[in-house]
Parts: structure tokens; C-alpha cells; sequence
């Protein structure tokens, strides 16, 4: 499933297939029936999640790339056709734009996208001797663009629904983290009775409740560190301290974070009162371990501590 799903949507499809692959891991690790189904629940919020983060890429890249493409070929096609010495010139960038549009990952169009920039601004500085008012209608066009990429790439490292950092963005940063070698921990928490909240009360109830909950972690969580949704009803933490540091943070948590949530639910005219908690697990980075190594320590911690809840 996970390998059809990179095949008609790379990106979002890559990471259902992360996330499949993760739940496959805990069944072989503890093959228990708790443990089935709770995988049977992550699954269907990860198809889920799955076809919404596929329709938001989707999305994206039509409104927001392909846009930026046509504003630049018709203004290369218009100001290459009145300035006769760099027609072939602006003719060629034209036609490469063009071809970007059927680019499927969104980092290529981005790395594609920047050399044609600098194309288009090397052309620009040939032409500023035969037309200065040219070269600033093409110059404002280019801040244009930059102005619209940086749009795009906030939102391919933003999750739609939260607003907090998506999976590819918290991977981003642990990455970096690990290449600098500096101490860091990992808090992991998945959403206690999440999906009953959606079976009763319906999913704009479910939504608002990770919204509430994102913007709770976030606005208890340092400055320098991370908030992300790691997908479904997970969330991850990146702290830039020790162990101890983490602990004491992952108590705030459960003293500030956890509590009840007013959402608003289809069909009440006042908001649903609900209670709400999270299974938390902690990892601290240790030289020479990957991002995936702590990851799955941070994702077991978390599983026996969902195991522990579920035995009170």
C-alpha cells in the first residue's frame, strides 16, 4: 500500500509509507492484540492523513508553482520580445520554465526554479544598458517570485491543519542536530481517545482538538526548540537539552497541556467540553545513533507509557 501510495503522490505518499512501515515494526515487536488494534486505529487515521496531506501537495503545487511559472514565461516572452539582442536568450528560459511544471517533487522544482532566477537575472544585467525601465519590470516581477517561493516553501514545512512544523520539517531539524553533535532530546505524544472524539462528535471536533493541542505544546515550548505533528494524532517535541531538561518539560506538559478543551461540534449550538491527555515517550540523542535510532526510542517510550495508561 505504501509503495502505490509514493507511486501516485511521491511526496505525501512517502510518508504514509514511513509511517506504515513504523506500525508494522511495533506489531513485530509486541504482537499482542492491545497492540493489533491499536495499529487498526493508526491506520485508518493514517489513510486518513494520507489523503488530505495529498490533496493540500496537490493543491500547493497548482496555485502556488505553477502560478509563479506562468507569471514568469509571459514576462520573459514580453520583455525578450522587445529587447532584440537577448530574444534567444529569454526564448530558451521560456521553454525551461515551461518544463518545471511537470515536476513532481516540490525540493527539485525549488533547487530547478533558482537557477532559472539567476538565468533570468544574468539576463537582466545584459539588457540594463539598452532599457532601464525593462529591467525593472522584470526585476519586480523576480521579487515576485522569490516573494511567492518562500510562501510555497512555508507551507511544504508547515502542516496545513496545526500550523506547527510537519514530519518533513521536524526530520530536517533533527538531521541538523545530529550533524552538529549538540545534546538534544525527543518527546513523542500520541492523543489518548482521538479517534472516539471523531466516531462521536465528527471530524471538524477532531480537527479543532489538534489545533487546540498543536497550539498549546507550542505556545509552552521554548522559542529555539520545535513543535511538530509527526502525523495522525502524534506529536513530536525537539528539545535542545539533556535528559533532565526533557523530563522537566514533559511535566509541563501534562500539568499545562492536558485538561479540558472547549471544540466546536456539528449539530451544538454551545462548545463540547472534552478531556484530553497523551501517552508521551522521551528519547535523549546519543553520539553515533540516527535520526531513525532515536525516533524508535522516543515511539517505544511512548507505546509503554500508552501501555501503562491503558492498565489503570
Amino acid at each position: 500500500m505504501g509503495k502505490s501510495a509514493v507511486q501516485s503522490c511521491p511526496v505525501p505518499g512517502a510518508e504514509l509509507e514511513k509511517n506504515l512501515n513504523g506500525l508494522e515494526y511495533r506489531i513485530s515487536i509486541d504482537p499482542s492484540e492491545g497492540s493489533v488494534k491499536w495499529a487498526q486505529k493508526q491506520l485508518e487515521v493514517q489513510l486518513d492523513e494520507w489523503g488530505t496531506r495529498t490533496a493540500e501537495y496537490l493543491r500547493a503545487k497548482a496555485d502556488g508553482v505553477r502560478e509563479v511559472l506562468i507569471a514568469l514565461a509571459r514576462t520573459a516572452e514580453t520583455v525578450g520580445s522587445q529587447s532584440q539582442g537577448q530574444t534567444s536568450d529569454f526564448r530558451d528560459i521560456t521553454v525551461r520554465l515551461e518544463s518545471i511544471a511537470d515536476l513532481d517533487d516540490l525540493s527539485e522544482i525549488r533547487t530547478t526554479l533558482l537557477r532559472r532566477v539567476n538565468e533570468l537575472k544574468s539576463s537582466v544585467d545584459r539588457m540594463a544598458r539598452d532599457n532601464e525601465q525593462m529591467v525593472s519590470q522584470l526585476q519586480a516581477e523576480v521579487n515576485r517570485y522569490e516573494t511567492r517561493l518562500r510562501e510555497v516553501e512555508h507551507l511544504v514545512l508547515k502542516d496545513g491543519l496545526t500550523g506547527v512544523a510537519n514530519r518533513r520539517s521536524v526530520e530536517e531539524r533533527i538531521r541538523c542536530q545530529v550533524a552538529s553533535g549538540q545534546t538534544f532530546c525527543v518527546i513523542m505524544l500520541d492523543l489518548n481517545g482521538f479517534k472516539l472524539i471523531n466516531d462521536r462528535h465528527g471530524h471538524p471536533a477532531g480537527d479543532d482538538l489538534l489545533r487546540h493541542f498543536a497550539g498549546e505544546l507550542q505556545t509552552i515550548t521554548r522559542a529555539g526548540d520545535l513543535v511538530g505533528r509527526w502525523g495522525g494524532d502524534e506529536f513530536v517535541v525537539l528539545l535542545s537539552c539533556d535528559f533532565a531538561g526533557a523530563t522537566l518539560h514533559a511535566n509541563r506538559i501534562r500539568e499545562w497541556v492536558f485538561g479540558k478543551y472547549s471544540l466546536q461540534s456539528q449539530g451544538r449550538v454551545k462548545p463540547l467540553e472534552v478531556a484530553v491527555d497523551a501517552a508521551i515517550g522521551l528519547a535523549e540523542w546519543h553520539p553515533g545513533q540516527t535520526l531513525e535510532q532515536v525516533i524508535a526510542a522516543a515511539d517505544a517510550a511512548m507505546y509503554q507509557d500508552k501501555n501503562q495508561l491503558a492498565k489503570v
